[in-house]
């Protein structure tokens, strides 16, 4: 009979494309995985994986049965959940991912506030961008998502909590206006530095600027909205900001202006994403208001 202990070695395998790897995952020696694996091969009478001392490759029908796989181990994830719905709310520890032009920012703000009505809560953080989120959401390996939409999350479920603008950010020197807000046309010629590619946030910034991905302007890229804002106080470029990033990035730093910038809002949404089927929703939910409860007082423009 195949055990939830084979498939989660096959999963682990196939994951990482290395046994010993996947045999440090699963916390047990390379050869009980290699047993583990070779008893379900045998059972099944099928291949999952050719290998040598180099590389492992998942076969055809591999890959057939590990999709097959993962949605049991999914439903299986569900039934240990389900009797902690029954408990108090947020008395299950849950894994959130985060993208990082949000995670900094929000989770101060909220997480403080969380524990205090919640004093069990427990909350594994994740932070990568949004594909690799939403990726390890579908296999079960986090809870729930928190990204900004737009972006596509086919076949999960968003829960929208906040919305919020760009501001144009530029040293005091370079910006020639007293007014509080920009137009994105005025943009089209600065030296606008944003965030490398695979960042949801340089997608949403251009779409709001209504610029191309080609635009010449763009000659310098980050992974950090932080090492962003210092290359603009050293005068290297203007870049765009979050709203609630802010606080946080600009406003120690006197040199530097923000101002709105003048398109259709909002420029970005924040969710949470959650699989259909996930049995922890209510306590998505109650997060869910103590974060938008929480961002209200801090950005009250949100």
């Amino acid at each position: 009979m195949i055990t939830l202990k084979q498939i989660n070695y096959a999963l682990a395998v196939a994951k990482t494309l290395h046994f010993k790897k996947a045999a440090e995952a699963c916390a047990v020696s390379q050869s009980a995985l290699s047993t583990g694996l070779a008893e379900l091969e045998k059972q099944l009478d099928i291949q999952l994986f050719e290998r040598d001392n180099k590389k492992v490759l998942i076969t055809p029908i591999g890959r057939e049965f590990l999709e097959r796989a993962q949605a049991i181990k999914l439903q299986v994830d569900e039934l240990c959940r389900l009797s902690h719905s029954y408990k108090a709310p947020l008395n299950c520890p849950i894994s959130i991912g985060i993208i990082p032009t949000i995670a900094p920012f929000l989770l101060p703000q909220v997480l403080p506030e969380v524990r205090r009505q919640y004093s069990d809560f427990h909350v594994r953080i994740v932070e990568e961008t949004s594909h690799v989120l939403l990726q390890k959401l579908r296999q079960g390996d986090i809870d729930a998502a928190i990204i900004a939409l737009p972006y596509d999350h086919e076949g999960l479920l968003a829960f929208e909590f906040w919305r919020e603008d760009f501001y144009w950010v530029a040293h005091r020197d370079e910006v020639k206006t007293t007014d509080e807000s920009v137009a994105p046309a005025s943009l089209e010629h600065t030296q606008l530095m944003l965030l490398k590619d695979g960042h949801c946030l340089k997608d949403h910034a251009l779409a709001a600027c209504k610029l191309s991905q080609q635009a010449p302007a763009n000659a310098f890229s980050s992974t950090s909205l932080l090492t962003l804002v210092q290359m603009v106080a050293a005068k290297m470029g203007s870049t765009l900001v979050p709203e609630m990033a802010l606080k946080q990035l600009v406003d120690p730093l006197g040199e530097l202006r923000a101002l709105h910038l003048n398109a259709p809002s909002p420029h970005r949404r924040i969710a949470f994403v959650v699989r259909p089927n996930y049995v922890g929703l209510a306590d998505v939910e109650i997060l869910i208001d103590v974060f938008r409860e929480q961002l209200a007082r801090a950005l009250p423009r949100g």
